[in-house]
C-alpha cells in the first residue's frame, strides 16, 4: 500500500484531538518487567552499528550495561543500536560504567535525568521546579556536571522529559509548579554545566507528543542557546486501552514535528521513545511505516525504540512479524 507523503491540516487536527495520556502513561519508563522468552530473528551477517542520517536506538529494561538485551535487539533488527536510552533519578550517581559500555559498543547514551525519586509519584515538593531553580540541588547537579566534563565523551542529556504532561513532578501543571518554572529550572541546570566546562553534553529537550489538554510548548522551551537537540515521545496504543484508537505514524507525530520545527527551527529532531501496541492493526506494517516516514525527513536524526513489556507489549519482538517489519525497513533506509 502506498505510504502518504503529505498530511492534510484536517488529518493533523483530527489526530491531535484523539491523543490522550492515561494514568498508565504516568508509570515510570525504567521499571523492569518480566519478559517472555526472546524470539530471535536469524541474520546472515553479524550486526554492526550503521552510520545513517536516521540513527537507530533502543531502550531496554537493563539499559546500556545489559549486553544480553542489546545483543538480542541487534539480532532482531540486524543492526546494533547507535543510541542507547538510559534513566537515572536525582539520587543516583553518574553511571560511568553504563556510559563506557555504550561507548565501547560504538553507541551514544541518551541519558534521561529525572529530578524525582522513582515510585513516589508527581507530588514531590523536594523536586518542585522552583527548588531546582533556586539552588536546592546545586551540589548534586554540580557533581554531575564536573564528572561528565571530566569524562569528556559525548553524552545526550535528556533532562526532565515529557514536561508538557501531568505525570512527573517537573510538569508545570502539577506539584505546585507555575508558568515559567520549567524554563528557569532548565536554564539553571544548564548554566551549572556550562560553568563546569561540560561541552561534551548534548542537551535534549523532549516533550511528549502534544495532546488535548497538554501544556502548550511555547512556554516550556528554554531557548536555542540552552538546547542542542529537540525530541518527541509518542506511542501508538492501538485498541489496547479503553480510551485509545489505532494511529498511523504520521497521525501520531505530524503535529508534534511541526511544533518542533516552529518552536526550534533548524534544530535536529530525535524520536526518543516510541513503539506500537499489537491490538487494533498491523504492528509489523506500523513499524515499517514509521521508519519509512521518519527516514524521509532530513531533520529527524534518530529513532529510539522502547523495547519494554509494560502497559502493552512494546517490544520489537512482541510477534515475529513485528520484528521482521522493523528489521526489513531499517535495512532499506538510506545510509552512506
Amino acid at each position: 500500500m502506498p505510504r502518504p507523503t503529505m498530511i492534510s491540516a484536517l488529518a493533523v487536527a483530527a489526530s491531535l484531538s484523539m491523543l490522550a495520556v492515561p494514568a498508565a502513561e504516568a508509570a515510570p519508563k525504567n521499571q523492569k518487567t518480566t519478559t517472555a522468552p526472546a524470539i530471535t530473528a536469524p541474520t546472515t551477517v553479524a550486526p554492526q552499528v550503521r552510520t545513517c542520517p536516521l540513527r537507530f536506538g533502543v531502550g531496554t529494561p537493563g539499559g546500556p550495561a545489559a549486553a544480553g538485551e542489546l545483543a538480542e535487539v541487534a539480532s532482531l533488527t540486524g543492526e546494533k543500536p547507535s543510541i542507547i536510552l538510559s534513566y537515572k533519578d536525582f539520587n543516583q550517581p553518574v553511571p560511568f560504567y553504563e556510559l563506557e559500555q555504550a561507548r565501547s559498543a560504538g553507541a551514544t547514551t541518551l541519558l534521561t535525568w529525572e529530578p524525582w525519586l522513582w515510585g513516589n509519584g508527581a507530588a514531590q515538593q523536594d523536586f518542585a521546579l522552583r527548588q531546582v531553580a533556586s539552588g536546592a540541588h546545586d551540589d548534586y547537579i554540580r557533581s554531575w556536571a564536573e564528572q561528565l566534563a571530566a569524562w569528556d565523551n559525548p553524552v545526550m542529556l535528556r533532562f526532565a522529559h515529557e514536561m508538557n504532561g501531568n505525570w512527573y513532578p517537573w510538569a508545570e501543571s502539577v506539584n505546585g509548579n507555575q508558568n515559567g518554572d520549567y524554563v528557569a529550572a532548565w536554564r539553571h541546570v544548564h548554566e551549572i554545566f556550562a560553568a563546569a566546562g561540560a561541552d561534551n553534553v548534548e542537551w535534549v529537550w523532549n516533550p511528549n507528543v502534544p495532546y488535548y489538554g497538554s501544556t502548550p510548548l511555547d512556554g516550556l522551551y528554554p531557548g536555542d542557546a540552552y538546547v542542542d537537540t529537540v525530541a518527541l515521545d509518542g506511542y501508538n496504543w492501538g485498541t489496547s486501552q479503553s480510551w485509545s484508537t489505532w494511529q498511523d505514524p504520521w497521525d501520531l507525530f505530524a503535529y508534534g514535528l511541526a511544533e518542533m520545527r516552529r518552536i526550534a527551527p533548524g534544530k535536529p529532531i530525535v524520536i526518543a521513545e516510541t513503539s506500537s501496541a499489537e491490538a487494533g492493526g498491523s504492528k509489523a506494517k506500523w513499524n515499517a511505516d514509521l521508519v519509512y516516514y521518519l527516514a524521509a525527513q532530513p531533520d529527524v536524526t534518530g529513532l529510539v525504540w522502547f523495547h519494554f513489556n509494560k502497559e502493552a507489549d512494546w517490544r520489537i519482538n512482541s510477534t515475529t512479524t513485528s520484528a521482521s517489519g522493523l528489521a526489513t525497513e531499517l535495512a532499506k533506509r538510506p545510509c552512506p
